[in-house]
């Protein structure tokens, strides 16, 4: 458990830093190589290197899920939000890396899906 002192410095960061250390932190897992196919819709293609935060808990009880656009890089620049409402669940998935046309490939890729998603760029 945190100490004081540990809680009082985590609520003065805002959530990009936060999020900036959970990447440091721990270690990212790659499942879902660039240019791989998804394994329920085959037809899609992940546009860039995708995957999970190993220590982490997301949305549906695994790893906070990654799109690793430069995997030299352990600043998170923007968040996809996603909602399955054939799941009943929402997500986050962090962006590492990457700039506009990432963006907008990883944007593209959920398209064809029942999934509807929601971008909030790192201001």
């Amino acid at each position: 458990m945190p100490d004081a002192a540990e809680l009082a410095a985590w609520a003065t960061m805002s959530v990009w830093e936060q999020l900036d250390i959970t990447v440091q932190r721990h270690p990212i897992v790659i499942d879902r190589s660039c240019g791989s196919h998804h394994p329920d819709f085959p037809e899609l293609v992940h546009p860039v290197d995708y995957g999970f935060i190993d220590g982490t808990v997301g949305g549906d009880g695994e790893g906070i899920d990654i799109w690793v656009a430069d995997p030299d890089s352990r600043r998170v620049t923007a968040l996809f939000i996603t909602h399955d409402p054939l799941k009943r669940n929402a997500e986050i998935k962090i962006v590492l890396g990457g700039g506009e046309g990432d963006l907008a490939a990883i944007s593209a890729f959920y398209e064809p899906l029942a999934l509807s998603h929601l971008l909030i760029r790192r201001g």
